[in-house]
């Protein structure tokens, strides 16, 4: 294969597994959210195995599901990503650090700051997951009686982009001259005053903080619907993709890198990432039955709470034995139901057989050895269904350190994964340019 065309690996940690019963399973740290010194060992161990980078998914309220169900799960809680993602830092040299933060649910300028901040002491590790929140009870948390309606969600998340890109554009990279001389610490005329007024937002700035190392961190965007397709061509850097089939998969890659070339965009600017959980066996019945324990400890409460959230509908009152009935449209996430009914339709699930799938993790799964894993990531990879993945471990520390200490060497082995790092930043390693400071270019023949 093409040796310039690489397995890109995110690591989705939650700060941990995505799995409802990760914590459950034989071996599995209990406490890891909470525990820096887990938490710390599994960072390090993603750097050893060449990650691009610790992905932390986030939300700002309890998931609106039964205190019933919610007692089962250690998904609803964690550290705030901007405060435990500059520890890790300190403790790694060249693993990504991304983050979620809401566009609905925060202010521009404390976002550009954090992300600014992070990418300064990380040494240029930062990357931004831009989200427009699909949690309605997070709205409760921030004044609100109801979640704001999903197109003007992402129609605020434009602008709030346009805003947090153009704080970090603030300064000139060659802005803080320091000159102990004339006591002049910086060039007023390298300082840009953003002064955004729009539908949405109102922010002067400029912002408080110098430039990025990398220009801007990385962005990352995540949603499928016709929105999030369309933001992510505009302004994703690397987009958590969809498709539980290498078919999906590839539909959804040709279509987001499509709407780039439209807008003018290079299509190699933009790695598209699905979700792959992954299950290690020393054959495939080993992994399916590890697979199948893990599934087996996810009680129906918590089963039946996480459909509900999925599909945007309260799914307890459903006959457990029977069809998925019709889904109206809801103010959640609309790709996510989209995919938990095609899924119920595709494999026929009932009610019971859907909730325990989606009540573990019913996306798109590699189960089975080394060899067969890589065989999978493989073809995705050379036949553009993705440019790579986000890989959701079962349980930790076990499922981590079977990924890295079993499927890693069989990717380096083949080529498809790289033995050491590019570079020191983020950026550099994902093959992503420094975008130029809007407000200051570089001068034609060089670059600041």
């Amino acid at each position: 294969m093409n040796s310039e065309r690489k397995l890109r690996l995110g690591a989705f940690m939650r700060p941990i597994s995505i799995h409802t019963a990760a914590w459950r399973y034989p071996g599995a740290f209990a406490d890891a959210n909470f525990n820096f010194a887990h938490l710390k060992r599994f960072a390090q161990t993603l750097e050893r195995g060449r990650f691009d980078a610790f992905f932390m998914a986030d939300h700002l309220a309890v998931l609106n599901m039964p205190l019933q169900a919610l007692k089962r799960s250690a998904t609803v809680t964690s550290f705030d990503p901007l405060t435990l993602l500059p520890a890790l830092a300190v403790v790694t040299e060249h693993l990504g650090l991304i983050a979620t933060a809401s566009t609905t649910y925060n202010e521009p300028y404390h976002v550009a700051r954090r992300f600014a901040s992070l990418d300064h002491i990380s040494g240029g590790r930062a990357g931004w997951n831009v989200v427009t929140s699909g949690n309605p009870d997070e709205a409760a948390n921030f004044g609100l009686d109801e979640h704001v309606e999903h197109d003007e969600r992402y129609r605020r998340a434009r602008e709030f982009f346009d805003v947090v890109t153009g704080l970090w554009d603030s300064w000139a990279d060659d802005a803080f001259i320091r000159d102990v001389e004339s006591g002049t610490y910086f060039d007023p005329a390298r300082l840009h005053i953003l002064n955004h007024k729009g539908e949405h937002l109102k922010v002067r700035g400029p912002l408080n903080i110098a430039r990025p190392i990398q220009g801007w961190p990385v962005i990352v965007q995540a949603g499928a619907s016709e929105a999030g397709r369309q933001l992510a061509a505009e302004t994703a850097e690397v987009i958590f993709g969809a498709g539980s089939n290498i078919a999906n998969a590839r539909a959804f890659y040709a279509d987001v890198k499509g709407r780039m070339e439209k807008l003018g965009r290079d299509r190699d600017h933009l790695k598209v990432l699905p979700g792959a959980f992954v299950v290690v066996g020393d054959t495939a019945a080993e992994a399916r039955e590890k697979r199948a324990r893990l599934d087996s400890l996810v009680h129906y409460d918590s089963a039946i709470a996480s459909l509900s959230i999925a599909l945007g509908h309260d799914a307890s009152g459903f006959d457990p034995d029977g069809s998925l009935p019709p889904i109206p449209e809801s103010n959640a996430s609309q790709s996510g139901r989209a995919r938990i009914v095609e899924l119920a339709q595709r494999d026929q699930l009932t009610v019971r057989q859907l909730a325990q799938r989606v009540g573990g993790y019913a996306g798109l799964a590699f189960v089975g050895t080394p060899v067969m894993i890589a065989d999978q990531m493989e073809e995705w990879l050379t036949t553009e269904a993705s440019d790579g993945f986000n890989i959701m471990f079962p349980y930790l520390p076990g499922g981590l350190d079977d990924f890295v200490n079993r499927v890693v060497p069989e990717l380096q082995r083949r080529g498809l994964l790289r033995r050491e790092y590019e570079g020191k930043t983020l950026r550099e390693n994902l093959g992503l340019p420094r975008p130029e400071n809007q407000f200051f270019p570089a001068p034609v023949g060089g670059s600041k």
